[in-house]
């Protein structure tokens, strides 16, 4: 804040307004030379207490951010506890109640929530259908064929790989036959 300089002599050079004497003229103009006066000191005073409050936070550890989040917290208090917002709230609440026992709110949450249900259970019926199928597939004179011929030709690799005299078996040893846990 600063100092705002009052500009006494312009008040001179006016006329005495109607009404008033040149005693209580003397007298108003002695009076806002006081609390002009007055405000200064004050001015002062607060500066300093506004310094002085600014160390002690540094003291403190306080940081500008924790002040605005307090007055950030003591201000959303005080508009909940306001009257406008006590009065929004429960017209709010008014309006949500008579909208949901609405007849139109009920229809179309039952609505929903019947397709919903005929959706999940046509999702699952999918599913079933995709495994049943999956499995028939694996079933089939086709994909039996695919499948040992992929498992003819993982043999030979895998079988020249142990007639081999550089390689070690990975089980440890040449006699037996390794384990086909493959899915082919």
């Amino acid at each position: 804040m600063t100092d705002v300089p009052v500009d006494s002599t312009a008040s001179t050079r006016t006329s005495v307004p109607e009404g008033l004497t040149e005693a209580e003229e003397e007298e108003l103009r002695s009076e806002l030379a006081k609390v002009e006066e007055e405000i200064g000191t004050l001015r002062q005073v607060l500066a300093a207490k506004e310094r002085h409050c600014g160390e002690l936070k540094r003291k403190l550890g306080l940081t500008t951010f924790d002040g605005l989040k307090q007055n950030l917290s003591k201000s959303w208090h005080d508009v909940q506890v306001s009257n406008a917002y006590l009065s929004a709230s429960s017209t709010l609440e008014d309006w949500n109640e008579k909208l949901t026992q609405s007849e139109a709110y009920k229809k179309t949450q039952e609505t929903l929530s019947q397709a919903g249900q005929k959706t999940s259970a046509a999702l699952s019926n999918v599913g079933s259908v995709i495994s049943r199928k999956l499995g028939d597939m694996r079933n089939s004179a086709t994909f039996k064929s695919f499948e040992d011929r992929v498992g003819t030709i993982k043999s030979k690799v895998v079988g020249s790989r142990e007639n081999s005299t550089d390689l070690q078996s990975p089980a440890g040893s040449g006699d037996n036959p390794p384990q086909d846990n493959a899915p082919f």
